[in-house]
């Protein structure tokens, strides 16, 4: 395996200086999908006017929103990477905006993914990796075994899994730092601990961001029809959209000691509408070699590893991404080796032995 820092040295003089440029264009983007959601729920407030017979007529806006809560999730992640804005406080409080719909404190997105995630990807330490299968059989755990696609998950729980996991990660990190803060919390697949200024701001930004949520059932007058068309089902959606590509970025992935990225991480083939729509999230191998790079670029970076590591880098058509999510267990008995929740299954990574179409 290469770290993270060698593949650096020899692609970082190949790519234009423009590409480590901030790119602020994302900004307008993210405005866009701030007035499509204020739309929505500013139509959503007048449904108890429509007949039964024409509420359907409102799903297409209940698509449209979840794809912006979706966008939301990326236009922050960017940000917080320091890819679009340089100002700190400004940076922050459209972080903070975006990241609200997710019920994502900033500070704890900072913790565990840009601190944690990124520089122990994969790894024993990642908060975001699969659990080991001798890990203790916690809360946590049985949730992974009933929603997360494998090859044993049912199709009812998997489709419930999509619209919640994103909930489920988020309350296991918030809840076992703001409770616990310790590095003995078995019920996350990894913990992570912060200071206690940090633990402070993140139940603060907590309160505040449970404060917008409940503005935005008080725009919808607390009405039923309108939480369940223009809040529940628009946020049910967004999470699903991020946890499909959550699920793909590493899942089919080898634990690594090393942080190599073209080992631990996996690029998507994704129609290009997608990639336009949602910042080239699918390139997520290059993204974890360029945290902080314009995702515009990521394409020629994927050039550079098609001509420098064709033998190591993961580019995975989606359809056959997901299939193999679905024909393989969920914990890591080793390194390199997946199982069932009984230890009953022994399959190696699929990017262990270089699916690569």
């Amino acid at each position: 395996m290469i770290s993270q820092t060698e593949y650096l040295k020899v692609l970082r003089p190949l790519l234009p200086e423009i590409a480590f440029k901030k790119n602020s264009n994302k900004l307008f983007i993210l405005a866009i999908n701030f007035l499509i959601l204020g739309l929505g729920w500013a139509i959503a407030r007048y449904l108890d006017r429509w007949s039964i017979g024409y509420l359907w007529l409102y799903l297409p806006l209940s698509i449209i929103m979840g794809n912006s809560i979706v966008i939301c999730l990326f236009a922050a992640h960017d940000s917080m990477h320091g890819s679009t804005i340089k100002q700190p406080v400004l940076r922050y409080i459209i972080s903070f905006l975006a990241l609200a719909l997710l019920w994502m404190p900033p500070t704890l997105w900072k913790s565990v993914h840009n601190h944690k995630h990124h520089t122990e990807t994969n790894a024993i330490g990642d908060p975001d990796r699969m659990y080991l299968v001798g890990q203790n059989d916690t809360w946590g755990k049985w949730i992974q075994d009933l929603f997360v696609p494998s090859s044993g998950v049912n199709w009812a729980f998997l489709i419930l899994g999509m619209a919640t996991s994103w909930v489920v990660h988020t309350f296991r990190h918030i809840s076992s730092i703001l409770l616990f803060n310790r590095d003995d919390v078995d019920y996350v697949p990894a913990p992570v601990v912060v200071s206690t200024q940090k633990r402070r701001k993140i139940a603060i930004e907590l309160v505040a961001i449970a404060l917008v949520h409940l503005s935005i059932l008080a725009v919808l007058k607390f009405d039923i029809v309108a939480i369940i068309l223009a809040y529940i089902l628009p946020l049910a959606l967004g999470y699903a959209g991020v946890m499909f590509y959550i699920y793909t970025n590493h899942f089919l992935c080898p634990m690594t000691d090393v942080n190599d990225p073209l080992v631990n991480s996996v690029s998507l083939k994704m129609p290009k509408i997608f990639d336009l729509l949602h910042f080239n999230f699918s390139y997520h191998t290059e993204h974890h070699l360029f945290p902080s790079i314009n995702s515009d670029y990521y394409p020629l970076v994927q050039q550079l590893l098609q001509t420098y590591y064709p033998e190591s880098y993961n580019l995975i058509p989606v359809s056959e991404a997901w299939r193999l999510l679905m024909v393989t267990p969920r914990h890591y008995r080793d390194e390199v080796t997946l199982t069932d929740k009984f230890d009953r299954e022994s399959v190696i990574c699929p990017c262990a032995v270089g699916v690569k179409n």
